[in-house]
């Protein structure tokens, strides 16, 4: 399927005429410089050069743009994503094409003196961790900046209310990394459902087959400090803990740890949570329910559910989402004939949409969907761009180029369509999430009281929903 409204890259910028772009230029959070003709180059920097950079910029390299500086508080990472190489040291595919590109590419340690030095910045990518996520957005929003965010935006709710809280008026491109939600089985799964396919919908699964040690203390003997780590400095707003070296090498390692990330929830569910999100146009929850593996201490538990209940709204009923994550999550036995039918077996991760008229399933990115209504002739799920039900609902949404989310973003930097992953969606998804880590750390059921960021009657549960914040190293 190929929508009327689809627009390839070459054909963008016709079809984008003076009236639209001038149209993304309003005096609110206005780009710092002025958009050009349609053939000039973005100069583009990036906040955080571990693994997850070396996925960010090749695209950006793709189109030609130019990647003006990088910051990092690790020098080791700097060194090691300008020479295309992992964080593993070895190279990778297209290292070498990165390297080039990065060969004289200025380098900081800190992010606010790329800010203030670099004005010639159109945009930036920020791919460090989730603590510093609403930080450095921020900054780079003030700044005049595009801002490209790894998910989650936000590392509590009081974190995502702040920052969905500047983008009414905000007119700079923003895009958060969900990236399954550019492709085209996400935006159609999207218009499936909207259009009352599945009948109501009352009931979401979401899950991923991941697992931690048992959540356990904070080990306070520190490890030896490896070389060219500022380690004050990759603390920055959560607290200074002893450095360990199991803190380094991505969401897995630093993220099990409350001071720094929030486990597979965080990590997983802000891509899961997106399409239920977006396509039961979800507002905020009105109860959450926790299950865990053991009393949680420090670190994420082995395994947790959650459930979220959220009260009807447009024309849609009350529904209940929940997440599963664990050696063995998935969900329910009794839902799953259509996907074993289909699959052979439960798939390892996934969002499974239980309606009244039948079922629609994606993977945990919220991609790849396929459906199978009640009165199917064959056992087995098709693809929501084949089924037949699904084939006269009319395309609502656009399309991404590509179905590349990087692209997306590029093209709205330079005075394109607005990004369908922006962080006024962003803030809502971070903001889902966070409060099941709000009922999970205070370790009990928890009505949520959305106006005024409250667990109802759970004083003890204010202390997660606004994270005390260390100074020092912000703007």
């Amino acid at each position: 399927m190929k929508p009327a409204n689809h627009l390839s890259r070459r054909s963008f910028f016709k079809h984008t005429g003076a009236a639209g772009l001038a149209a993304f230029v309003a005096p609110h959070f206005l780009p710092s410089g002025v958009l050009g003709a349609a053939n000039d180059k973005l100069n583009v920097a990036i906040i955080g050069c571990g693994n997850r950079s070396r996925q960010l910029l090749p695209p950006v390299i793709l189109e030609g743009h130019n990647i003006v500086a990088m910051c990092d508080v690790n020098a080791q990472q700097i060194a090691r994503l300008k020479s295309g190489a992992s964080d593993g040291k070895k190279k990778k595919k297209g290292g070498a094409s990165l390297a080039t590109a990065l060969e004289k590419t200025k380098v900081y340690e800190d992010y606010r003196k790329l800010i203030e030095t670099e004005k010639t910045v159109d945009a930036i990518i920020i791919a460090s961790g989730q603590h510093w996520h609403l930080e450095m957005s921020k900054l780079c929003l003030r700044a005049g900046k595009h801002v490209y965010c790894e998910k989650p935006l936000a590392h509590s709710a009081a974190e995502a209310r702040e920052i969905g809280n500047m983008m009414p008026g905000c007119k700079l491109a923003t895009q958060i990394g969900t990236q399954g939600g550019a492709t085209d089985t996400f935006r159609r799964s999207m218009e499936i459902m909207q259009a009352g396919v599945l009948g109501q919908i009352r009931e979401v699964h979401c899950w991923i087959n991941r697992f931690f040690p048992t959540s356990e203390e904070i080990n306070m003997q520190a490890d030896p400090m490896p070389e060219g780590l500022n380690w004050d400095f990759w603390c920055g707003p959560a607290r200074m803990l002893p450095f360990k070296e199991y803190y380094l090498g991505g969401c897995l390692k630093w993220g099990r740890w409350f001071e720094f990330g929030d486990g597979h929830l965080a990590d997983m569910g802000a891509h899961a949570h997106n399409l239920p999100l977006r396509a039961l146009k979800l507002g905020p929850p009105i109860r959450i329910t926790p299950k865990f593996g053991e009393p949680i201490k420090d670190s994420y538990p082995s395994w947790a559910t959650y459930r979220w209940d959220f009260a009807a709204r447009e024309k849609f009923d009350p529904v209940s989402v929940w997440w599963h994550d664990g050696v063995k999550a998935g969900p329910p036995d009794a839902l799953t004939a259509d996907l074993k039918a289909t699959y052979g077996e439960v798939p390892t991760n996934g969002v499974l949409f239980v309606g009244e008229k039948g079922i629609l399933c994606s993977d945990a990115w919220g991609k790849g969907g396929v459906m199978r209504l009640k009165d199917d002739s064959s056992a087995k799920c098709r693809g929501v761009l084949d089924h037949e039900a699904a084939k006269s609902i009319p395309v609502t949404y656009p399309r991404c180029p590509e179905q590349n989310h990087m692209l997306e973003w590029l093209l709205a930097c330079k005075g394109g369509p607005k990004t369908f992953q922006g962080f006024d969606i962003a803030a809502k998804a971070a903001e889902f999430g966070m409060t099941g880590i709000v009922a999970l750390r205070a370790g009990r059921p928890i009505e949520w009281d959305s106006e005024n960021l409250k667990a109802k009657g759970c004083p003890e549960a204010d202390r997660f929903i606004h994270l005390p914040v260390r100074k020092k190293w912000l703007a």
